[in-house]
C-alpha cells in the first residue's frame, strides 16, 4: 500500500468559512466557528483520512489588515501556515467576490506560491446565481494561475468530497504523520479553552470581542472516568468582569453549561467545568498568552 500524507493550509479573509470547511473535512468540531471575525487564533490542525492518504489541515487565522500586536501575530501565523504547507487552499466567499482583502491575499500568494500547489475554493455558492459564479471564477483565474478551482458550500457539504479526493491525490507519498484515530494535534486543554471562548463570544456578541481569552488551568482525571476542568477567563478591565458574570451570574452560568455540554459530547464522558474570571489589563502584551494560543509574540512587533 502506498500511503500519502501532507499539510494543507486553508487561507482567506475572516469568516470565509475556513473553520467550517475544516470541521466538515475532519468530521468533528476541531476549530471553533462563530460569526465574529478572527476567532481562529491558533494554527489548529485537523486530521482527515481519504483512502490511503492522511490530510493534515492547518486552519490559519483569517488574513486581514492588522492593527494591534495580536492582529499582527495572527496574520504572521496565517502566512507562516501557508508557507509551510504542501497544498494551499484559498477560500473566497462567492457573494462577496474580490474584495480589497482578497486582492491583498492574491498579492501575497505571488510570494509564497513558488513551487507550491495553490487551489481556489469558492465557498457559499448557494448565495449567488451560476452566471455570477462563472464570471468570478474566470476573473480570479486570470489574476492567479490556480492549480484547480472548486465550487463548494462548506456548511452544506456540497463539493467538499471532490475537494478532499483531489487533495488526497496531490499530497506527497510517505508515511502517515499521526495515528489514524487522531483528529487534532491540539492539546485537549486548548480545545477545551477554545470551546468555552466560543460560547463566550456567541453570548456576548459586540460587548467584549477580543478583550478576553480563556486558559485551561487544571485538568484532573477522576477515578469514575470523568474529568474536572478549571478554566480562567482573562479580561482586560474590572468593568468587563461584570459583563462576563451577567446579572446574578446568569451569563457565566449559561456559558459554563453550554461549554460543558459540548465538551461532554466531544470527549464522550462526564465533565465538571469550573470557570473563574480574572482581570489582566495587559494580557494582549504578555508573551505567555501568545504561546498558549500557538502564536509567536515576536511576530506581533510592528
Amino acid at each position: 500500500m502506498t500511503t500519502r500524507a501532507g499539510f494543507i493550509a486553508l487561507i482567506g479573509e475572516p469568516n470565509a468559512g475556513k473553520s467550517t470547511l475544516l470541521n466538515r473535512m475532519v468530521g468533528a468540531k476541531v476549530s471553533i466557528v462563530t460569526h465574529k471575525v478572527q476567532t481562529t487564533r491558533a494554527r489548529i490542525r485537523g486530521v482527515a483520512m481519504e483512502g490511503d492518504a492522511q490530510l493534515v489541515f492547518v486552519d490559519t487565522p483569517g488574513l486581514f489588515k492588522p492593527r494591534r500586536r495580536l492582529d499582527r501575530a495572527m496574520v504572521a501565523a496565517a502566512w507562516g501556515g501557508a508557507a509551510d504547507a504542501d497544498v494551499v487552499i484559498l477560500m473566497i466567499e462567492a457573494h462577496r467576490g474580490i474584495t480589497e482583502g482578497v486582492e491583498r491575499i492574491l498579492e501575497g500568494l505571488e510570494e509564497i506560491g513558488q513551487g507550491r500547489m495553490i487551489a481556489l475554493a469558492i465557498n457559499k455558492i448557494d448565495k449567488v446565481p451560476s452566471e455570477k459564479l462563472l464570471a468570478l471564477t474566470s476573473d480570479l483565474n486570470a489574476r492567479y494561475p490556480f492549480a484547480e478551482t472548486f465550487m463548494i458550500s462548506a456548511e452544506k457539504g456540497h463539493g467538499v468530497d471532490d475537494l478532499r479526493k483531489w487533495l488526497a491525490s496531490k499530497l506527497p507519498e510517505g508515511p502517515w504523520l499521526y495515528p489514524e484515530d487522531q483528529i487534532a494535534d491540539l492539546p485537549l486543554r486548548m480545545i477545551a479553552a477554545e470551546m468555552t471562548r466560543e460560547k463566550l463570544t456567541l453570548r456576548l456578541h459586540q460587548e467584549l470581542p477580543y478583550q478576553m481569552t480563556v486558559e485551561t488551568e487544571n485538568w484532573e482525571e477522576r477515578k469514575d472516568g470523568s474529568a474536572k476542568i478549571d478554566q480562567i477567563i482573562y479580561v482586560m478591565r474590572d468593568g468587563h468582569k461584570g459583563i462576563v458574570l451577567g446579572k446574578k451570574g446568569e451569563t457565566i452560568k449559561a456559558v459554563s453549561q453550554a461549554a460543558r455540554a459540548e465538551l461532554e459530547e466531544f470527549l464522550d464522558r462526564k465533565i465538571h467545568l469550573f470557570l473563574q474570571i480574572k482581570v489582566r489589563p495587559n494580557w494582549l502584551e504578555e508573551s505567555e498568552r501568545y504561546s498558549e494560543m500557538g502564536l509567536d509574540f515576536k511576530d506581533g512587533n510592528a
